[in-house]
C-alpha cells in the first residue's frame, strides 16, 4: 500500500492533478484505489464522476455531525473517532469498480477539523491494506497534516503555480509536515497548468526539491472541470493526461 499525498494553493490544478493520478493508475491496473477528499470543496468527487449524497453516502463531517450531535453528544470514556469508525466505513465510503473514495466534507460546527481528522485518521488506520493506492486531496490550507490524518507519507507532491505564494507553500508545507512528525520518503514539486516551463529550475533550485515535470494546459480538461464531468474519461491522447502519465512514469515504475 502506498500513500500519496497532492496539495497545492487554490487554482493550481492540484485536484485535476490527483483525478488524473488516479485515471494513470486505472490503466496502468494498479488497483483497488482509495481517493480521500479532504478538501472542504469537495471537488474531487465530481471530477472523477462520483455524486456523494446521490450515491447514498454522506461525508465524514455529516456522519460526526448525525452521531454526536443529532443523537446527543458523546458518551463518557468512549473516544468520539472509535465511536464513528464503523459509520465511516458503512454510510461514508462511496465504492466503485476500480477506486473507492471517502469525503472529509465542510466542518460540521464552528471551529476546527480536529474531530473529523481525529475520526478519519482512525477510520484509514483499520482497513486501507486491502488498497494498493491511497490518494489523498488535501487542502492549501494544510490543516489536516498539521492534525496528521496520516502518520506516513510515500510521496507527496505540491502542485504550484506562476507565484511567490506558491513557492512560500512549497516551504510551508515542508516545514508542517516535518514538525508534526510525518515521515515522508518523496517529496515532489510539480508545475500547475499555468507554470511556465521556464520556472522548472527555479522551482527545485529554490524549494531544494526535485521538480519531475508539469501538468499541461488542456482544453479539454478545463472544459470538463466547468462542466462538471469526470476526468476519467479524457482520451490518453489528452496532453494533460500525457504530461502527467510522462511525469509519473519514472516514480512508479518499481512500484
Amino acid at each position: 500500500m502506498k500513500t500519496i499525498v497532492t496539495m497545492g494553493r487554490g487554482g493550481t490544478g492540484k485536484t485535476s492533478f490527483v483525478a488524473l493520478m488516479a485515471k494513470y493508475l486505472i490503466e496502468k491496473k494498479k488497483t483497488p484505489i482509495l481517493l480521500v477528499d479532504a478538501d472542504c470543496d469537495q471537488n474531487l468527487a465530481e471530477m472523477v464522476g462520483i455524486d456523494v449524497a446521490a450515491a447514498g453516502k454522506k461525508t465524514v463531517a455529516e456522519l460526526l455531525c448525525a452521531t454526536f450531535i443529532e443523537r446527543g453528544g458523546t458518551t463518557v470514556g468512549v473516544p468520539p473517532s472509535h465511536r464513528i469508525e464503523n459509520r465511516i466505513w458503512e454510510e461514508g465510503l462511496v465504492e466503485g469498480e476500480h477506486f473507492d473514495l471517502l469525503s472529509v466534507g465542510t466542518k460540521w460546527v464552528e471551529g476546527c477539523y480536529c474531530l473529523p481528522d481525529a475520526a478519519l485518521k482512525k477510520a484509514l488506520g483499520t482497513i486501507t491494506r486491502q488498497y494498493q493506492y491511497i490518494l489523498i486531496d488535501a487542502p492549501g490550507g494544510l490543516e489536516h497534516l498539521n492534525r496528521r490524518i496520516t502518520d506516513h507519507i510515500d510521496m507527496v507532491f505540491d502542485v504550484m503555480g506562476p507565484s511567490s505564494k506558491s513557492f512560500a507553500h512549497v516551504q510551508r508545507a515542508y516545514r508542517v509536515i516535518k514538525e508534526v512528525g510525518i515521515t515522508v520518503d518523496r517529496f515532489y514539486v510539480i508545475g500547475g497548468y499555468a507554470f511556465p516551463d521556464e520556472l522548472k529550475s527555479r522551482a527545485s533550485e529554490e524549494t531544494g526539491l526535485p521538480c519531475p515535470g508539469k501538468i499541461e494546459n488542456d482544453p479539454q480538461v478545463a472544459a470538463r472541470v466547468l462542466a462538471g464531468e469526470s476526468l476519467l474519461a479524457v482520451p490518453k491522447s489528452s496532453p494533460a493526461y500525457r504530461s502527467v502519465a510522462a511525469l509519473l512514469d519514472p516514480l512508479l515504475s518499481g512500484e
